[in-house]
């Protein structure tokens, strides 16, 4: 079975050959040169090189609506992705450039990014450094983002030809913005409590962002887009950044419209949202989010429970995730084990689950324990699935 069909399959709550693998983020070098795959940083990497060059935004621009260089520079991170079966490739629509600066850049929504290197391996993250807008007036002078640049198709259809090449041994996927982290990282938190407290201006940003996200999702499925994954953290560890009410007056009728614009089409929507999202959670489902990702198993709420989350919400939703990146990153070989096995044994039966991590695979994930997870998904992650093992 191809990762297209595999995973397309489990969204339907149906079962194909194996549990689906997913992860939104997988920045470790170390573990990538032990699968032999070349490390040279994909996109972030080219675009920290191209900080030192005169002329650098125009070449960025240039660069990232030009699909032959996108699909150049995807090619190892899907290559990699194959090799160790996870079957969900990204290709970025949105969060690109608008300024690069020395050693970073801001990004199309005005949020201020770094280049960071973890000293180890030389692995790059870009990191989030606060937004760019003081007041406002900032904001309304920033030229919004374009759904129609020609590097959104761009970066699909680059993705997509890498699929290709690889014979759909992954399934490409666009990722775009959502409407609340775009909105508070551009001001950052402090100065955008204060825009919230101003209705007006509150609904301007979050529209302007939702806009986006809706023209960009009828754009991507009218091109055959499958599965799109918006990235939007709606909270931290402790609960929502804002209460309830704001995300049922400014989020959340967005995020209908877009489910409803992809399903019309054809299309399904997996929503990435870190943070404890339980006082969100009906409204998430009644949006007509296919597939919610990682259901965060660090936060401090005990009942922000997949399995718990999956007895209410299984027939409803798919879920991917939840192994804690601080497991993977200082827990025991047999800690690892144990709960990767209870996720395939508990989620997978039936399908609606897509094996993942609780965040991201970052560079502080050992290869040894890397490989424990890898032993279990093959051991395990096979359909049909026996709950008796």
């Amino acid at each position: 079975m191809d990762a297209p069909t595999r995973v397309l399959t489990a969204l339907n709550h149906e079962e194909p050959d194996r549990v689906p693998a997913f992860e939104s983020a997988f920045t470790n070098n170390t573990i990538m040169a032990h699968y032999g795959v070349p490390v040279t940083g994909g996109l972030s990497g080219a675009a920290r090189l191209v900080t030192y060059l005169p002329g650098k935004n125009w070449l960025a621009n240039k660069a990232m609506s030009s699909k032959n260089f996108l699909e150049k520079s995807m090619i190892d991170a899907y290559e990699f992705l194959r090799r160790v079966k996870i079957d969900i490739g990204i290709s970025i629509v949105t969060h690109q450039q608008r300024k690069l600066t020395r050693g970073g850049m801001i990004d199309e929504f005005g949020r201020i990014m770094k280049f960071e290197k973890y000293e180890k391996d030389g692995t790059i993250i870009v990191a989030y450094h606060g937004g760019s807008f003081k007041t406002f007036e900032d904001y309304e002078s920033w030229e919004r983002p374009d759904p129609n640049e020609p590097k959104r198709l761009a970066a699909f259809e680059a993705g997509k030809a890498v699929q290709a090449q690889m014979n759909d041994e992954i399934l490409s996927v666009p990722a775009i913005n959502g409407m609340m982290e775009a909105s508070w990282e551009s001001f950052g938190l402090e100065k955008f409590s204060r825009i919230l407290a101003r209705p007006k201006q509150a609904k301007k940003v979050f529209d302007d962002h939702g806009k986006l996200s809706l023209e960009l999702t009828k754009i991507l499925a009218d091109n055959g887009a499958e599965l799109i994954l918006i990235w939007d953290d709606y909270g931290f560890k402790n609960g929502p950044f804002m209460s309830p009410q704001n995300y049922q007056t400014y989020v959340f009728p967005w995020l209908k419209q877009i489910c409803d614009a992809a399903h019309k089409r054809g299309s399904k929507i997996l929503l990435h949202s870190d943070g404890d999202l339980m006082l969100l959670f009906d409204d998430i489902v009644k949006c007509g989010v296919d597939a919610l990702n990682p259901i965060e198993s660090t936060t401090a709420n005990p009942e922000y429970d997949i399995f718990k989350l999956n007895e209410k919400y299984g027939d409803k939703l798919t879920f991917v995730g939840n192994i804690s990146p601080v497991m993977l990153a200082e827990g025991s070989i047999q800690e690892i084990e144990d709960y990767s096995k209870k996720l395939l044994l508990e989620l997978g039966p039936g399908g609606g689950y897509i094996f993942s991590s609780g965040h991201s695979i970052n560079p502080a994930v050992t290869i040894d324990r890397w490989e424990a997870v890898m032993r279990i998904r093959e051991k395990y992650g096979n359909y049909p699935i026996e709950v008796s093992n």
